[in-house]
């Protein structure tokens, strides 16, 4: 299988194929409202502006499996990220990154770049960069910021 064979749920929970993504450079984020994290959305959105018309996509899925950290609806998540930080780029819905229950997407992106001691999502903002064929180059720490990641992006694009 590969990244586009997976579908994934939008806001309103209309199922979304990564296909629609196929020739785009992707940074794929699992999310958190109430994280000392989350204000990384100000340099993900840096990161959108300035490399979106290349062809990149930040795709943002919220994850609540860390701590409670996004107790909100689908609905007050992007509330608060559109008025608090301006994003623009695609939020999806709620998911689960470890565990039973955890996204058919993730089992794939830890797959491919499982990290260093195990094939676990430690907290939020755990990062994967896809390239335009799919393949999963790199998959970056919570604490290493979008503007670390900005020339490991412009190489890929």
């Amino acid at each position: 299988m590969t990244i586009y064979d997976y579908q994934v749920k939008d806001l309103e929970g209309k199922e979304v194929s990564l296909k629609d993504y196929k020739g785009k450079v992707l940074l794929i984020v699992n999310t958190a409202t109430g994280c000392g994290f989350t204000p990384q959305y100000d340099g993900l959105q840096d990161l959108y502006e300035k490399y979106g018309k290349d062809g990149f996509e930040i795709l943002d899925f919220p994850c609540n499996q860390f701590m409670n950290q996004a107790p909100g609806s689908e609905e007050e998540i992007h509330s608060f990220c559109t008025g608090r930080y301006g994003i623009t780029f695609p939020q999806f819905a709620k998911i689960d990154v470890n565990g039973k229950n955890e996204s058919p997407l993730y089992t794939f992106l830890k797959s491919k770049k499982g990290g260093f001691c195990s094939r676990k999502i430690k907290w939020n903002f755990t990062k994967f960069l896809v390239d335009r064929e799919g393949n999963v180059v790199a998959r970056f720490a919570p604490t290493k910021t979008p503007a670390q990641m900005d020339q490991e992006i412009s190489k890929v694009l």
